[in-house]
């Protein structure tokens, strides 16, 4: 059984650091346009071309996401942005438009083209007909199920398959959404989903309300305790939503898979022994109730609507450690507030926890603080501990 790739979700330089700390494979992010998450900390032009170098030094895969529908007036407007990442070495693009993807090839030819999970591929004859058009890797629909994938991926040739295994569900199929334009007037098909179905209803037989709340909301899919299944249907790529979430959750997602896969190519009594840490760490950063999709069937309505709209969080993300000064503090660009005294947790790329106590804290102008109560503050640090770069910061709540 090989190996299949890690990719993980990034929107910016942060997030693509605490991914390649974690050890993905390969990750994906969109531009300053064009892509599925328009309201996410998106990249400019250079910021991307800088995240692309900085992956190619660590043999990490870049894709760039197009997975939205276009327009008449954008379609130059997008290969020449196609142009521009292709210049930059970026490894592959994920196309949704299904004539950009016969522009693309048409004009770039050289370039791997992934077919979006919103193309809702389900078939082996939807991914026959994507790879002559010129798609090398296709992201199944997320509606299928375990023997439906295994089939797939016995079928596949040399086209990659690729599948999510954890993040946020749309309750429509496979992403492709009509809600948003309708009610919030923003279309889930153009990047901007005002997420609907996170909102209450209330459900109505002859003006008597048979039930009400949070009856769309999906739950969030993780297939952690199931991920020896996973790697038996022979999928290539296993990726992680989230391009919307903080550095933390994809530093604790990308390490848990990370581990997970590699305790399990190791020994698959090592996986199963080592289960209560995955799921503990999956449980570390903002989530919904968990569920394992459709990989069994269709589930049941508790199995997969949430009974609310809101994340679960059990801990704050505080920074990631960078270099340090002439006094030895360790320099951090905090997200959090967090003050003198406090227990925190330094998370380690090998899986390593480590408790520590924060001893000291200074400003750029070398004035002790009590507290750091302002995001995005460039502090130094003393944690009484010794650090490394790139160890992530994180609090228990």
């Amino acid at each position: 059984m090989k190996k299949p790739e890690i990719l993980a979700p990034c929107s910016t330089p942060e997030s693509v650091t605490a991914a390649l700390n974690a050890g993905c494979d390969a990750i994906y992010i969109g531009g300053s346009a064009f892509g599925a998450r328009a309201y996410a900390e998106n990249p400019s032009d250079d910021t991307l071309h800088e995240i692309i170098k900085t992956c190619a030094l660590r043999g990490v895969k870049v894709f760039i996401t197009l997975n939205t529908l276009y327009k008449e007036n954008e379609i130059q407007k997008v290969l020449d942005f196609v142009e521009k990442v292709y210049s930059y070495g970026a490894y592959g693009l994920i196309v949704q438009d299904l004539g950009m993807v016969s522009l693309i090839k048409k004009y770039y030819p050289n370039i791997r083209i992934s077919a979006s999970t919103q193309m809702t591929v389900h078939n082996s004859d939807a991914i026959d007909m994507l790879t002559e058009m010129g798609c090398s890797r296709i992201v199944l629909a997320r509606e299928l199920g375990q023997k439906e994938i295994t089939d797939i991926c016995s079928k596949k040739d040399n086209t990659e398959i690729e599948g999510f295994i954890h993040g946020a569900l749309c309750v429509c199929y496979s992403g492709r959404c009509l809600m948003s334009s309708i009610i919030g007037q923003r279309s889930g098909n153009r990047g901007r989903c005002a997420q609907p179905c996170r909102m209450e209803y209330s459900l109505l037989k002859d003006d008597k309300t048979l039930k009400s709340g949070y009856l769309l909301s999906p739950k969030d899919i993780s297939t952690a305790e199931i991920l020896d299944k996973v790697l038996a249907t022979g999928i290539d790529s296993l990726k992680i939503e989230g391009r919307m979430k903080t550095a933390l959750y994809v530093a604790t997602v990308a390490r848990t898979y990370r581990k997970a896969i590699d305790d399990y190519k190791k020994s698959p009594e090592l996986y199963q022994q080592n289960m209560p840490w995955y799921l503990d760490q999956i449980s570390n950063c903002t989530y919904r109730q968990f569920t394992t999709g459709f990989f069994y069937g269709k589930p049941s309505d508790e199995a997969q609507i949430y009974d609310n709209n809101t994340y679960l969080k059990e801990y704050t993300y505080l920074g990631i450690v960078g270099g340090t000064n002439e006094e030895g503090l360790y320099r951090i660009e905090q997200r959090n507030k967090f003050s003198v005294g406090e227990q925190i947790e330094v998370m380690k790329p090998d899986g390593e926890n480590i408790e520590v106590t924060v001893k000291r804290i200074v400003d750029e102008e070398g004035n002790d603080m009590e507290s750091a109560p302002h995001p995005k503050q460039v502090l130094y640090i003393d944690l009484g501990h010794p650090l490394e770069m790139y160890d992530v910061l994180r609090r228990k709540e």
